[in-house]
């Protein structure tokens, strides 16, 4: 204890002699006082310490997929409501695609979640497979037994569609569920296409959902893939969150939590829009080391100046400072605008 008092007094005298303010030292001192390292604001313990200061039960910008933080904005209800429609067709895929981090993950659990009770799922999370592999991957996820020495595209594809027939029969519906799938090679996906084939009168046996970045739209405007991309009978690119929603998604992520949104001031919920771009995944990352900065200062309320901190050391000053510019151009433009129309205006009016 003698000793961590002695580290203790040199930081201070560190601190004091740079002119740090005083809730630099108190940082210094409760990190010492809790055995970690003061200059890791990283670390678990600052967040335990930082739940306890704001009085949340749980980390509200956990990035694990935690079924209670779930937040389904409009965007992320149509994007449900249109895969949720596709399904309901005859056609054999459906598709979601978003930049990264935008939620899809969110949309495709809530979508298995509304799956009926008669449906078998199967999750395809490794789509750099070759076609022999994503079968058997299939065949896998179906249950299916299967001789790996008499392995190839027919055996597989056979084993495949026999399941497939069974289960049409005993009134259970099959889907498979592709994610990542703007990683598929084009010859696997006309493997997925050729497992779509078999149908009834009404209805293809096996509902394909492919899940991915923006990229697999382009993969699926290949020529060879012509005939795969006619059988999408719902379609939906998901878009980041609005300045609105922004707030609202931070909001009830801190009330699960036991939290409240006043915990940010109104110029930072700003600020976490124009920096994250309404992308989910990053607003998580940003907004939980700003409460971590926050902590460490001893401030009730995240400050804009603390957040845009955060901000620079997960993403980079560099890109910090580019997106802001880029905000300041775009309200810049819009005031223009406005300005030429309302004076456009008053012109007409006195003529």
């Amino acid at each position: 204890m003698h000793n961590g008092l002695n580290h203790y007094y040199a930081v201070l005298n560190t601190a004091l002699l740079a002119s740090f303010d005083i809730s630099d030292t108190c940082r210094y001192f409760i990190a010492i006082l809790h055995g970690i390292n003061p200059f890791d604001v990283s670390t678990p313990t600052w967040h335990h310490m930082y739940l306890n200061y704001y009085g949340l039960n749980d980390n509200p910008f956990s990035i694990a997929p935690n079924p209670d933080y779930l937040y389904m904005s409009p965007r992320h209800k149509e994007a449900l409501a249109h895969l949720t429609f596709g399904l309901r067709e005859s056609g054999g895929f459906v598709m979601l695609t978003g930049e990264v981090g935008t939620g899809k993950t969110t949309v495709s659990r809530k979508l298995l979640q509304q799956l009926p009770d008669n449906t078998q799922v199967a999750m395809i999370l490794n789509p750099t497979l070759s076609a022999l592999e994503l079968l058997a991957t299939v065949c896998d996820e179906l249950g299916l037994e299967y001789d790996a020495e008499r392995a190839s595209l027919k055996y597989f594809t056979d084993r495949i569609l026999s399941k497939l027939a069974d289960n049409h029969q005993a009134g259970v519906n099959t889907v498979l569920m592709v994610d990542e799938a703007q990683h598929l090679m084009p010859e696997v996906l006309e493997q997925l296409r050729l497992l779509t084939n078999l149908e009834t009168n009404r209805e293809k046996l096996l509902k394909v959902v492919l899940i991915g970045q923006p990229e697999l739209q382009q993969l699926l405007k290949r020529n060879e893939l012509r005939q795969l991309a006619q059988r999408i009978t719902a379609r939906y690119h998901l878009l980041p969150l609005t300045s609105d929603e922004v707030s609202s998604y931070i909001a009830h992520r801190l009330s699960v939590a036991n939290g409240d949104i006043s915990i940010f001031s109104k110029s930072t919920l700003r600020a976490v829009h124009q920096i994250t771009g309404g992308i989910p995944r990053v607003i998580n990352l940003l907004c939980d080391r700003a409460l971590t900065l926050s902590f460490t200062k001893q401030h009730a309320v995240v400050k804009k100046s603390l957040f845009i901190a955060a901000a620079e050391q997960i993403l980079g000053a560099d890109v910090v400072a580019q997106r802001i510019q880029h905000q300041k151009k775009y309200y810049l433009a819009a005031s223009f605008v406005l300005a030429l129309l309302v004076g456009y205006g008053i012109g007409g009016w006195y003529v």
